[in-house]
C-alpha cells in the first residue's frame, strides 16, 4: 500500500477538539499525516500566508474572533490551502457563510469520527493536488514559452552576424580579389557554414524536446534519393582516400512513403560521421527490407571500417553533446547533436536506432523505416542509376480526367497546367479561389463537374480554406488537393478537417503529383472531348508588373544590411535600405511600390509583424517577404497575406531564387 504524507494546519483552541481530531485523523489510511496545531486567528492566518499547507481544518469560533474573518482575510490573500470549516453549533446556516467566504466544506465537530469527516479530508486532500498539478503545469507551460522566445532571439542574433559572414565571403570569393585569398576564404566560408550547421542541430534539438517537430512524408524515388546522399558525400570520402559504396541486399520498392527531408538529414549525418572517423578502408551504406506484410520495413546500416567505440560508451553517444570522439582523441570537431537528433528523427519515423561497434575494428549504425503502403509497388535491387527514375513519369501509364488548377502565382499556375496536360488530363486553371468557386459552380450546373481540383492554400480575393468550405456547401464531391509551402505542425490535419481530400507540399514533385493523381483518377472513366478553358482570359489580363528587382530591404543591423545590398546588386537588383519602422514608412510613401520589400522582424522601433500590417495598409497588394534569424509562425504570416519567408544568413543563392 502506499501511504501519502500530507501537512495539516489545525486550528482550534479547544485542547480536547485538537486531540480529537488528530486520533480522527491517524485513522485514515493510507496518509501519514504532519500536524500543525496553532490556537488562535493570527497565528492561523500567518501560516496560511507563509506556509505550505495541503488542507486547513479551521474552527468556527477562536476566542472573539470568528473563522469566517480568517476565511475572507485568507481568501483576499490569495491562499490556495483547501480550508475545511469545523464547528460544535447546530446552526444550519453557518455552512452558506463558510462556503461563501471560501471553505472546501463544513462540518460540525460531532462528524470528526464519522466517515464523512474521513470523506471530506480525502476531497480536500485530492483537491489541493489537482490544483498544485494545474498550476505546475501552467508553470511549465510558461516556462516552455520563455525558452521557445529565447530560443527564438538566440537565432536571430546569431543569423544575423553569419549573413555578414558568409555573405561578405562569397562575394570576395566571386571577385578579383580571391585570387591571392582563394585558400583563407574558402577556410572562412567553410567555418561559418560548420557554425550554421551546429545552430541548426540545436535548433532542431529544441523543436524534438518542445514535441514541435512535424514529419512531412511524400513519395520518395528510392535510388535516385540514395544517389543523392551518395555524391552529395563521395567527394568527402575521396578527400579522405577511401571508398563510398552502396549497396541492396534483397529487393527494394521503387519507391516510399517518408519524409525525405529528415530521412536524407539522417543518411548524411551517420554517413558523415562514419568519414570523419574512419582514417582508412570503405565506408558501405547499405539497404534491404525485413520483416513482412503491415510490418515490413526498410533498413538502413552504415558500416565503416574506423576506430570503433568502446562497449561501455555504446549508449552514451546517442546523448545530447555526447562526442564520439572524447572517446579516442579531440582531433575532430563537432557539438555531440547529430546521433542525439538522429535518435529521435528515426523513432517518429517507426524505427530505432542502433550500433554495433569493435574498438579498431569499425562501426556500424543501423536503423528502419515504415516505408508506408507499398503493396502494389514494383521492387527491384538498386540500381543506383541518379537517372534512372528521373523521367519516370514519362512511362508511366497515361491519365484521363478533368482537372482545375487553382493557384495565383502566373507561373506555378501554368507549371503544374503543363505536367496535368503531359500526364494526358485536360486542364484549366484559376488565379484565386473565387474564381475556382465560380468554376466548380458551372461545371455541377452543365452536369460535368471537374473530376479533381488541385488548389493553392494562400491566395488573394480568396483563399483555399474559404474556397473549398464554399466548394464543399456546393455538394461538390469530386477529391480537392491542397497545395502548400507551409509545412508545418498540424497544418495537414487541420486541412483535411475542413474538406480537402489530401496535401501537397511545394515544391511539387513530379513524381509525388503523378502518383496523386492517379490515385484518385485511377477509377474514373473520362471524356476525350477537350474543352475551351475559360479561364484563359482572365489568365492573360495582367496589370503591368514593377520589376522583382526593385526592392525595400528593410534592416536594422548596418553590416548585414550592407551585405544584403551588395549581394542583390550583384545580381542586378536596384535596393533601397530601410534601418527602421519609420524610415520603411517614409520611403513606402514617397514610393508607389517596390517589387519586394525585404523585411526584417526585430527591429528597434517596431516589430516586424506589426511593420507589415502597417505597409499593407499603404500598399495591399505589396509583396512583403520575412527575413528572421528564427522559425516564424505560418499562421501569422498568412494573417498579414505573407507568403514567402527567409531564415538568416541570406546568401546569394537564396536572394537568387527569391530573384527569380
Amino acid at each position: 500500500m502506499v501511504i501519502k504524507s500530507a501537512r495539516i494546519l489545525l486550528v482550534e483552541d479547544d485542547e480536547d477538539d485538537y486531540i480529537l481530531t488528530s486520533d480522527s485523523l491517524a485513522q485514515l489510511e493510507s496518509y501519514c499525516f504532519d500536524i500543525e496545531w496553532v490556537t488562535d486567528s493570527k497565528q492561523a492566518l500567518d501560516k496560511l500566508i507563509h506556509d505550505d499547507f495541503d488542507i486547513c481544518l479551521l474552527d468556527y469560533q477562536l476566542g472573539a474572533q470568528s473563522g469566517l474573518e480568517v476565511l475572507r482575510q485568507a481568501e483576499q490573500k490569495n491562499c490556495n490551502t483547501p480550508i475545511i470549516m469545523l464547528t460544535g453549533q447546530t446552526d444550519d446556516s453557518l455552512d452558506k457563510y463558510a462556503l461563501a467566504a471560501g471553505a472546501v466544506d463544513y462540518l460540525n465537530k460531532d462528524e470528526i469520527s464519522t466517515d464523512r469527516f474521513a470523506r471530506a479530508v480525502r476531497y480536500a486532500l485530492a483537491r489541493n493536488d489537482a490544483t498544485k498539478e494545474r498550476l505546475e503545469r501552467l508553470k511549465a507551460e510558461t516556462q516552455n514559452r520563455s525558452k521557445d522566445r529565447f530560443l527564438a532571439h538566440l537565432s536571430h542574433e546569431l543569423r544575423t552576424p553569419l549573413t555578414s559572414i558568409l555573405g561578405y565571403t562569397e562575394l570576395l570569393l566571386n571577385s578579383e580579389k580571391a585570387q591571392q585569398a582563394a585558400s583563407e576564404l574558402n577556410i572562412i566560408l567553410s567555418n561559418g557554414k560548420h557554425l550554421l550547421s551546429l545552430l541548426n542541430d540545436v535548433l532542431d534539438l529544441s523543436k524534438i524536446a518542445a514535441d514541435k517537430l512535424e514529419l512531412n512524408p511524400s513519395q520518395i524515388q528510392l535510388d535516385s534519393f540514395i544517389a543523392d546522399v551518395f555524391y552529395l558525400l563521395q567527394i568527402n570520402a575521396q578527400d579522405k582516400g577511401l571508398t563510398l559504396v552502396v549497396e541492396s541486399t534483397s529487393l527494394l520498392p521503387v519507391s516510399i512513403y517518408a519524409d525525405a527531408t529528415r530521412l536524407r538529414q539522417i543518411l548524411i549525418n551517420l554517413t558523415y560521421n562514419a568519414i570523419k572517423f574512419t582514417e582508412q578502408g570503405q565506408v558501405t551504406i547499405k539497404l534491404a527490407m525485413q520483416g513482412s506484410g503491415t510490418n515490413e520495413q526498410l533498413s538502413f546500416a552504415v558500416q565503416d571500417t574506423g576506430m570503433g567505440i568502446p562497449p561501455a560508451r555504446l549508449n552514451s553517444i546517442f546523448k545530447p553533446f555526447e562526442q564520439i570522439e572524447d572517446i579516442v582523441t579531440r582531433k575532430e570537431s563537432g557539438a555531440g547533436l547529430g546521433l542525439a537528433i538522429c535518435t529521435e528523427l528515426v523513432k517518429r519515423m517507426g524505427g530505432e536506432l542502433a550500433v554495433e561497434s569493435q574498438p579498431g575494428v569499425g562501426s556500424c549504425f543501423r536503423f528502419a523505416i515504415t516505408p508506408g503502403d507499398i503493396t502494389h509497388v514494383s521492387r527491384q535491387m538498386l540500381t543506383f542509376d541518379k537517372t534512372a527514375h528521373a523521367n519516370k513519369t514519362e512511362f508511366l501509364p497515361t491519365l484521363s480526367g478533368r482537372v482545375l488548377v487553382v493557384d495565383d502565382a502566373n507561373d506555378i499556375r501554368h507549371l503544374i497546367k503543363n505536367i496535368c496536360i503531359n500526364f494526358g488530363l485536360q486542364t484549366e486553371t484559376a488565379r484565386n479561389g473565387l474564381i475556382a468557386l465560380e468554376k466548380c459552380q458551372q461545371s455541377m450546373a452543365q452536369q460535368q463537374p471537374y473530376d479533381l481540383v488541385l488548389m493553392d492554400v494562400h491566395m488573394p480575393v480568396m483563399d483555399g480554406r474559404e474556397a473549398i468550405a464554399k466548394i464543399r456547401q456546393l455538394g461538390f464531391e469530386s477529391p480537392v488537393i491542397a497545395v502548400t509551402a507551409a509545412a508545418l505542425k498540424g497544418v495537414k490535419h487541420s486541412l483535411l478537417a475542413i474538406g480537402f481530400s489530401d496535401v501537397l507540399y511545394k515544391p511539387l514533385n513530379k513524381t509525388a503529383l503523378y502518383l496523386s493523381l492517379s490515385h484518385y483518377l485511377s477509377d474514373s472513366a473520362k471524356s476525350d472531348s477537350v474543352k475551351s478553358e475559360s479561364g484563359l482570359a482572365d489568365e492573360l489580363k495582367h496589370s503591368p508588373a514593377v520589376l522583382p528587382y526593385d526592392i525595400l530591404l528593410v534592416e536594422d543591423d548596418h553590416d548585414a544590411a550592407e551585405i544584403t545590398q551588395l549581394l542583390l546588386q550583384s545580381l542586378g537588383a536596384t535596393v533601397a535600405v530601410a534601418a527602421n519602422a519609420q524610415e520603411c514608412l517614409t520611403l513606402l510613401k514617397g514610393h508607389s511600390v517596390y517589387g519586394k520589400i525585404l523585411l526584417d522582424l526585430q527591429l528597434p522601433d517596431l516589430d516586424g509583424l506589426s511593420l507589415a500590417a502597417q505597409i499593407r495598409l499603404l500598399h495591399p497588394a505589396a509583396e512583403i517577404v520575412v527575413v528572421s534569424g528564427s522559425q516564424v509562425n505560418q499562421l501569422e504570416l498568412d494573417k498579414l497575406g505573407i507568403k514567402q519567408a527567409l531564415l538568416k544568413p541570406l546568401n546569394l543563392a537564396k536572394l537568387q531564387s527569391l530573384l527569380h
